[in-house]
């Protein structure tokens, strides 16, 4: 059945062809509403909304691809339908290139009109929620240090919009200091279990002895100083998520029992004989590889199945150059705010060593030379002098990028930066925005602005 709310607009100089339509469509559960023309479909789509258009391609006065471009110019997302008694190729690449959804030609097939009003809806759903969960994302990275524009960052939020919602097990690897939490987090909060707790451990930080306690609990007694009993992160974390860090450095032992918690769906307190049933999404991260560790009899091969249903690798900041210096600015904003500070920006001198610097520590580096650098400065910019050494004297530099950034300002690095794209996409926009990680409609806003 067909949601009520659906408003469909018929646009038909037709009046019998259009009644018909109305008629239809109102008989499948559409709200409906007629135009007999294309100036009076354009007056319409300017004083409401609709969720789709189906509009006739020939129409005395305004037709349906002008109307269709005109609606377009200020409604780019609505999906409108062309319908036509002349079926060539012609036609049909007109209606597609004005930014038509699709073409039906008349007379209708009233089931293949059926079906495509369908698909076109659970499409524009689709995408809308997509959407929605992409900007819900963005607001639960953004703040924390996932921030930036990078086509490496662009298909790590791709991904996390598509798994976030699902019930896999995953695991998140990359290098210390990626912001592999962060990325847990978020998979939480942008899951269905966002309501329940999110429960994180790091299994590298507790005495081996200890760890089994820390996850499963204890029954009073089970062992010297167990003066009461105890749940654990696996209870605690129930119809939550539980983020297991460093999981590549879980004993043998515990991995055998924790395989078992996977695979049951139950633990055991330490101490006790009664199975205790539990519902967790278990979201576990490390800085190891874990083919090399299943290789060199360190970890479980069964338990690496398990765990790597889906696996996420975060990138390591040196190959995410592009973004660093807004990384470093939201840093900058965030650190100066907390010690009341006026801080404006990094002197250009600065800025370029950011770029060059390979950062082993990776994000958490970068936070902490930043938070250093404002506490440390003098006036309103962030200069070399507030740097530690490793950066001030030119260590772990990568090999030159081909572009001197020493005197340039963040506005000319990204006007460079546009250049760039241009120039290998050949002068495409669409493309040249994809390699920079934004849209067509903000890659023109930005050479609007560089060209005021």
């Amino acid at each position: 059945m067909m949601n009520k709310k659906t408003t469909v607009l018929v646009v038909d100089d037709d009046s019998s062809h259009r009644v018909m339509l109305l008629t239809l469509l109102a008989d499948w559960g559409y709200q409906v509403e007629g135009a007999e023309n294309g100036a009076l479909a354009v007056t319409l789509c300017q004083q409401q909304a609709y969720d789709l258009l189906l509009m006739d391609f020939r129409m005395a006065g305004m037709n349906g691809i002008e109307a269709l471009k005109e609606i377009k110019s200020y409604n780019p997302s609505i999906p409108i339908l062309i319908m036509t008694a002349y079926s060539n190729t012609e036609t049909a690449v007109q209606a597609i290139k004005a930014g038509a959804y699709d073409y039906l030609t008349k007379p209708l097939d009233f089931d293949e009109l059926r079906l495509t009003l369908e698909r076109v809806l659970d499409h524009v759903a689709l995408s809308n929620e997509n959407k929605t969960l992409r900007n819900t994302l963005a607001t639960s990275l953004d703040g924390e240090g996932m921030v930036g524009h990078s086509d490496a960052l662009r298909k790590l939020m791709d991904m996390l919009a598509i798994v976030a919602p699902s019930e896999a097990t995953i695991l998140i690897t990359g290098e210390s200091g990626v912001g592999k939490e962060l990325v847990a987090k978020a998979i939480h909060a942008n899951s269905h279990r966002r309501n329940g707790p999110y429960i994180a451990i790091n299994c590298a930080a507790i005495n081996d002895t200890l760890l089994e306690s820390e996850l499963f609990g204890h029954e009073k007694g089970a062992f010297t100083g167990a003066e009461k009993q105890r749940d654990g992160r696996f209870a605690a974390a129930n119809k939550g998520t539980l983020f297991l860090d460093e999981i590549g450095d879980m004993p043998l032992q515990m991995q055998v029992k924790l395989l078992r918690v996977i695979q049951e769906r139950e633990i055991q307190r330490v101490g006790g004989d009664r199975p205790l049933k539990v519902d967790v999404r278990i979201v576990a991260a490390t800085n190891k590889d874990l083919q090399k560790e299943v290789d060199a009899g360190r970890f479980r091969l069964d338990l690496y199945y398990r765990l790597n249903v889906v696996s996420l690798t975060l990138p390591p900041l040196r190959d995410r150059i592009e973004d660093i210096p807004l990384l470093a600015m939201h840093f900058l904003k965030k650190f100066a705010e907390k010690n009341d500070k006026k801080a404006k920006g990094f002197t250009p001198k600065a800025m370029d060593r950011l770029l060059k610097y390979d950062w082993p520590g990776n994000i958490r580096e970068l936070e902490n030379v930043v938070e250093r650098s404002v506490v440390l400065m003098m006036g309103e910019y962030v200069s070399i002098q507030e740097f530690p050494p490793s950066l001030s004297n030119g260590e772990n530099e990568r090999p030159a990028m081909g572009t001197d950034f020493s005197n340039m300002t963040l506005e000319e690095i990204e006007h460079n930066a546009i250049i760039n794209a241009l120039e290998i996409t050949g002068g495409n926009k669409s493309e040249a925005a994809r390699r920079l990680g934004i849209t067509r409609k903000t890659l023109h806003t930005k050479i609007q602005r560089q060209e005021e």
